[in-house]
């Protein structure tokens, strides 16, 4: 922890806190056993660590009957998305190796080692072998759901990155945006879904909900591309659509131009209401999980994706950085996410709440993303009613005299009569006060002496009497 980092949780106690609860009392609802693993699937286990800290930690606290399917999924699909991102890679190299990964995950001992030397995840491909040997040995059920989406993220992969070799812009309308992260992420909202049913962790009927199982993933990348919008650019790369930039700056590059703020900002506020929109459905989803460690793994991230899309929106440093939350909010998010839906839709609700008070009438989406940020509130009140049906009554009540002209002079007369009653008691009080005063002092109070011992911090009695017999003792008694 650095300098900064000690300077800024002295100020946010309550993240620090949550930090030290999190490192301290989060107990997983399941835990690896490392000591039964075979030594190829501990090399898998080490490759999910390095590749992606976040998501190893939620997934090494799965139950153990999906453990080793999702973990194997995850490195399948990253090992897939290594190619894809890889700009050194030869389009005539890359698209049959992309189209054909769901056939190469079926070879024993294949492995591949064409990567870039600068390519940050090249050594899962180099050592691959592993993931194939281990992929091999999961139910075939399992297997299956895993090959087929494979075949289809490769595809559609394969098909963007075709589009992107030939000149041609990869995403122009809302249309090719959705389609993007639908291949990259919405298949795996549909592959998990079909895991967890399979596994009876799910309620069945979440596979006749397509949309709800894509929203899961589209929410996520959607919030992931605002997020590195900065760091996309500096590798030439962009997946903001034409179709929304294009409203607010001529060219992509002036987004990142200051004197353009203002521009860049209404432009993020429009990627933002578009992520937004899948927010209700991605709680709808979590509604219908049954296991608790299935719960959090996918509560997680979207709890995550909410609090980081209240940061990035109408925050001009995404256009400067790549900005994250706070480690001590992420602990925070955890912790309560992990607890059972009530609270993750609090989570939802607590940020969303900031989003539209961020939110600004300056902004041409600002009736919009009011109308998301009220469709997401709506949907948790119709499951947790924040009002018992007594209390929304009387609020009724007191809407309808709030109409009523004589309910209001009423209301106006008893005020002023509680004022005047204040002023009446507190006024007998002090005229009840100096009588008693005077007469202390026509008595022979002496009030000079007990100022005195007040001043000196001579507050008891005994010290009091003392000082008084030592005065005025006479000898006599």
């Amino acid at each position: 922890m650095g300098v900064a980092d000690v300077l800024y949780y002295s100020i946010h106690l309550q993240e620090l806190r949550s930090i030290i609860q999190w490192k301290t009392w989060h107990n997983p609802v399941h835990e690896r056993e490392p000591d039964k693993e075979s030594v190829s699937l501990k090399v898998c286990f080490d490759f999910l660590d390095k590749t992606s800290r976040s998501f190893s930690a939620v997934i090494q606290e799965l139950h153990p009957e999906l453990l080793v399917p999702i973990a194997l999924f995850y490195l399948i699909l990253r090992g897939l998305d290594t190619i894809e991102d890889d700009m050194t890679i030869p389009i005539e190299k890359k698209d049959p190796l992309l189209r054909d990964f769901h056939k190469i995950i079926e070879k024993e001992g294949w492995s591949f080692n064409g990567n870039g030397p600068d390519e940050k995840d090249r050594e899962l491909l180099v050592q691959f072998h592993y993931v194939i040997e281990e992929y091999r040995k999961i139910k075939p059920v399992y297997r299956e759901i895993i090959n087929d989406i494979t075949l289809k993220m490769g595809v559609g992969m394969a098909d963007y990155c075709k589009r992107a070799a030939d000149g041609k812009e990869s995403v122009v309308t809302i249309g090719d945006y959705d389609d993007y992260c639908f291949f990259v992420a919405g298949l795996v909202g549909i592959g998990l879904t079909r895991l967890f049913v399979e596994s009876e962790f799910a309620n069945p009927a979440l596979k006749e909900r397509p949309q709800l199982q894509i929203s899961m993933g589209l929410f996520l990348q959607k919030t992931n591309i605002i997020r590195d919008v900065k760091e996309d650019w500096d590798d030439k790369r962009q997946f903001w659509p034409r179709e929304i930039w294009s409203k607010h700056v001529s060219n992509f590059e002036d987004l990142f131009k200051p004197e353009n703020k203002e521009a860049a900002l209404n432009c993020s506020s429009e990627m933002v209401l578009n992520s937004l929109n899948h927010a209700d459905e991605c709680l709808f989803y979590l509604a219908g999980l049954k296991e608790q460690s299935v719960f959090n793994f996918a509560a997680i991230p979207q709890s995550m994706a909410v609090a980081t899309l209240a940061l990035v929106f109408r925050n001009p440093d995404i256009f400067k950085k790549n900005v994250k939350i706070t480690k001590g909010l992420a602990c925070q998010t955890m912790l309560d996410s992990t607890e059972n839906f009530s609270k993750v839709c609090e989570v939802f609700r607590k940020f969303v709440r900031q989003i539209r008070k961020k939110n600004t009438p300056k902004d041409p989406n600002f009736l919009k993303i009011s109308v998301a940020c009220g469709k997401v509130e709506q949907f948790i009140e119709s499951i947790f009613p924040s009002q018992s049906p007594q209390a929304v009554e009387r609020a009724a009540q007191e809407a309808r005299l709030s109409q009523d002209p004589d309910a209001v002079k009423a209301r106006e007369d008893a005020k002023w009569d509680m004022i005047y009653m204040f002023i009446f008691v507190m006024g007998i009080i002090l005229v009840l006060s100096t009588i008693m005063i005077g007469v202390a002092w026509f008595a022979g109070a002496r009030f000079d002496l007990a100022a005195k011992q007040l001043k000196e911090g001579k507050f008891r009695s005994d010290t009091v009497q003392k000082v008084v017999n030592d005065k005025y003792d006479r000898g006599e008694l």
